[in-house]
């Protein structure tokens, strides 16, 4: 379970607690259950009056328990030879699941026990508040809550005192023992909020610190280049736009250009949805780098994404005389040196490519600004290559079409500056997006005939490459690209797209669908970040329920270029409940609303590139819901780093230890 130290099982925090201090009357457990069409909870202390072996499959016990209020039925499902360890007469406390059974118009009231103690005549019942911690099926959260039990004292010696006095007077907070404690061993209910509240604002304090140690770190040693770009470049750029610009466009621009003018590295992320001009927003930067005389390099994750932003970065940079050079793995040699010849001499202000850029073959004269696109595809080592191919520290600005909800943000990103492109520009077509029902998917392929036969292309999308992989019952694109081929869609020019392709074989095949020699594209997820293909005007996928919210929204995204109304179908079980999480995308194309509602749902996230979904995944705080309390820990996170940079006053004496045993804290520090 990941548990390797004690300080690992003093973080394993229960996801929830039994209140098993007073036990319930057998005849008022009774009238709940027959008021009730659902198993609750209870608890109880009471003597048998009989019991015995029931013959079953499996091995089953039953006992009639009585105290002075009534009778009960009780069942053991699963504990061979109980029966012979219990007798009548003898007194329990049970702990289990209460519920009125209805068979032939008869009802009983049975309680399914899942926990059970032997009393002594005369031993007072002493009750308590049980932690239940996540669990495996290999071990049980009772082992797990025995181990912790029994060593707790010992567990509790090693915690700190980690956060000023001043903080922790501040905001009320328990003291670290305190809370450690009574996370594991509440007295009372009402004990485990103040409890979980300390712990999870010291976590979220100490990803904040680490950001801003970070951030702090670059202005100290960025030593980068200030590149003041005069304010009638802005007006000349805006002008020589066939189109104006969005409110959202400007204001990013302007909050990147002010970051240019410093002389340590900008280092922002810039997150738009699809379509929202996020590109023309870059041309801005270069031009900005190119107006001080220095060059940009844009990376992108494929040669064909690369090659659509040169072909439309080129134009809008030629007014001003800006070069724009083209490096990728697939040049010939000759191109490719002719390349690297013209970045090395200055002549290109503007290089853009894939992986190629990170090659010792590509040197550049002066380099003053990179841009990342879809930065979540490049590895930490990898932005950090590029970035070390300028002689003082480059500017950089990280871009991602993916909305990222406003909690998850501040916290994952916790370290970058953010600029988002939260306005669309006006006049795009609205794509239609529909729901449908995994028994009407002949219907859909009929309706993908017919965009077809309109002139136009659609991307059909599955959850795997092909079968065997994952839950039997997934649709698989190769599978389905076969089938297809020789009923639903026989006739039309199908091909295939997945990530197991040779990257070449990938290249040519969405080269093809954009060149309009396929029909239908059947692939996986792999085409979520591709390139512009104004004539495709559907997208249907397949298994849509196995998708987050955030990640349908994208591959809708690939549809709705071009002139023609668009369609997006998403095809679910019959299954009601599945297809109600789905319609929030028939009713809104807002990607901001629609990732706070995926990260609703899936109640947790990625915070500092470390997934942490469900309960016992090493974050205590869930984004969502304790989203404030981060808040007043980022504030009084940046506000001790702004009074005392190096932390070494003695009141923050113990900061640096505390960053460094939060694992989502350390890996911003690493990460960064």
């Amino acid at each position: 379970m990941g548990i390797l130290t004690h300080r690992d099982l003093l973080a394993h925090v229960p996801r929830d607690y039994k209140d098993w201090r007073r036990p319930t009357p057998l005849a008022t457990i009774a009238a709940r259950a027959l008021r009730s069409d659902e198993a609750f909870d209870e608890i109880a202390v009471a003597r048998i009056a009989s019991v015995r072996d029931v013959r079953a499959r499996i091995p089953i016990t039953s006992a009639v328990l009585q105290d002075e209020s009534g009778t009960l039925a009780a069942v053991w499902y699963g504990r061979r030879g109980l029966a012979g360890r219990l007798s009548a007469g003898m007194r329990l406390f049970v702990a289990g699941r209460a519920q009125a059974k209805r068979r032939r118009g008869a009802v009983t009231i049975e309680l399914n026990v899942t926990n059970h103690r032997i009393l002594g005549d005369d031993t007072e019942y002493k009750g308590e508040i049980v932690p239940v911690y996540p669990a495996s099926k290999d071990l049980l959260s009772r082992t797990i809550r025995a181990a912790i039990a029994k060593n707790l004292p010992r567990l509790l010696e090693d915690v700190e005192e980690r956060l000023p006095a001043a903080v922790v007077r501040r905001h009320r907070l328990l003291d670290a023992r305190a809370a450690w404690h009574d996370i594991h061993a509440p007295r009372e209910m009402d004990d485990v909020l103040p409890a979980r509240r300390r712990i999870i604002y010291e976590e979220f304090f100490s990803i904040a610190l680490a950001a801003a140690l970070v951030r702090l770190q670059r202005k100290r040693e960025g030593h980068a280049l200030a590149l003041a770009a005069p304010p009638a470049l802005f007006e000349r750029f805006e002008r020589a736009l066939p189109f104006a610009l969005t409110g959202a466009q400007r204001r990013v621009i302007e909050e990147i250009w002010k970051d240019l003018r410093e002389p340590h590295a900008m280092n922002r992320l810039l997150q738009g949805d699809v379509g929202s001009g996020k590109t023309l927003v870059a041309a801005a930067a270069i031009l900005a780098a190119a107006d001080s005389g220095v060059q940009s390099a844009l990376m992108a994750p494929t040669e064909i994404l690369a090659a659509q932003h040169a072909e439309k970065l080129a134009p809008l940079l030629l007014p001003f005389g800006i070069a724009v050079e083209a490096v990728f793995g697939s040049l010939a040699a000759g191109a490719r040196r002719t390349a690297n010849e013209r970045i090395a001499s200055g002549e290109a202000l503007l290089a853009i490519g894939t992986h190629a850029l990170l090659t010792e073959s590509v040197e550049f004269k002066r380099l003053g600004l990179v841009i990342i696109d879809e930065q979540h595809r490049f590895g930490v080592a990898q932005r950090a290559a590029l970035r070390a191919k300028g002689e003082v520290a480059p500017h950089t600005l990280h871009m991602t079409a993916t909305p990222i909800p406003r909690t998850l943000a501040q916290t994952r990103y916790a370290d970058l500056d953010l600029s988002t492109i939260d306005e669309m520009p006006p006049g795009r077509i609205p794509i239609e997006t529909y729901v449908v029902r995994e028994s009407r998917k002949a219907r859909v392929y009929e309706f993908v005939r017919g965009q077809v036969a309109r002139g136009r292309q659609a991307y059909v999308v599955a959850p795997a490459i092909e079968s065997g992989e994952g839950p039997s019952s997934r649709v698989a694109a190769v599978d389905e690209a076969e089938r297809v081929r020789r009923r639903e869609l026989k006739g039309l020019r199908v091909d295939l797209l997945h990530g197991r392709m040779p990257p070449r074989e990938k290249d040519a095949a969405m080269d093809r669908f954009s060149r309009g020699e396929t029909d239908v594209l059947i692939a996986t997820t792999v085409v979520e970040v591709g390139v512009d293909v104004p004539n495709a005007a559907l997208m249907v996928v397949l298994d849509a329920h196995r998708y987050g919210l955030a990640q349908l929204h994208q591959l809708r995204g690939r549809v709705g270029r071009g002139s023609a109304r668009s369609y997006c179908v998403l095809v679910a079980p019959d299954d009601a409940a599945e297809a109600r999480r789905l319609e929030v995308l028939s009713q809104t194309e807002d990607g901001f609303r629609i990732a706070e509602e995926d990260l609703r749902l899936r109640r947790a996230g990625e915070m500092a590139g470390t997934l942490q979904t469900g309960a016992g995944s090493g974050t205590f705080g869930d984004l969502v819901q304790d989203f404030s309390v981060y808040l007043e820990a980022k504030r009084e996170a940046d506000a001790i780093v702004s009074a005392d940079p190096e932390l070494e006053r003695p009141e923050n004496a113990g900061l640096r230890a505390l960053v460094e045993a939060v694992p989502s804290a350390r890996a911003i520090l690493i990460s960064s």
